[in-house]
């Protein structure tokens, strides 16, 4: 008589988010990590060096000027964001999971706004009467200044979220699936086991 495996399937979302969530997670924060270098460098050409905003362009847009004005770029990055928050997510447990699903909803929102942005684009019918695609917060904010300060609130509980991820409870420790704890879930009957460096 044959047997029925009930054991769950490892499939791409199982694998991502246990054997290789340490190496997602590092190759996903250098996209953050470059994207943000992008945003603070355009912030220091316009406030710490003066330059006219058309002429901060981050670093990449210095040599590819159409970058900076690409919504098809920026948008891309703001989806890339939102599914890696989404996809990484079932690696995470308790206080860890709480942060990066508060990244994931302000990522969201930040989605959103992207999208606005680039049916305007796309389209050439732009909202509230502007004469340039305009998201909804923008008509309080500049485009600069709003979208730093979007890429800061998405970033900093991805980092809170990242570091309680390393340091977890025990509780959290034996929830966790994760090759980022495999050396302290070897140690956790035993002596405290120092904090795996990120």
């Amino acid at each position: 008589m044959a047997t029925v495996d009930t054991a769950p399937q490892e499939g791409f979302i199982g694998r991502l988010n246990g054997r290789h969530h340490r190496a997602a997670l590092t190759a996903y924060l250098v996209i953050v990590l470059g994207h943000w270098a992008e945003h603070l460098v355009q912030a220091y050409q316009i406030w710490v060096l003066g330059l006219p905003r058309p002429q901060s362009r981050g670093v990449l847009g210095q040599w590819f000027p159409w970058l900076i004005s690409s919504e098809w770029l920026h948008y891309g990055y703001a989806l890339v964001m939102l599914v890696g928050l989404f996809l990484l997510r079932p690696g995470f447990t308790g206080r860890a999971r709480t942060w990066w699903t508060v990244a994931l909803a302000l990522q969201f929102w930040h989605h959103i706004e992207h999208l606005l942005l680039f049916l305007q684009a796309q389209s050439g019918a732009y909202l509230f009467g502007r004469a340039e695609p305009t998201s909804i917060i923008q008509l309080l904010v500049g485009r600069v200044e709003l979208h730093l300060f979007y890429n800061s609130v998405v970033f900093i509980p991805m980092v809170i979220a990242m570091y309680r991820h390393l340091r977890p409870s025990d509780s959290e420790l034996r929830a966790a699936s994760c090759s980022c704890l495999a050396a302290q879930k070897r140690t956790l009957g035993g002596a405290p086991s120092a904090p795996v460096p990120a």
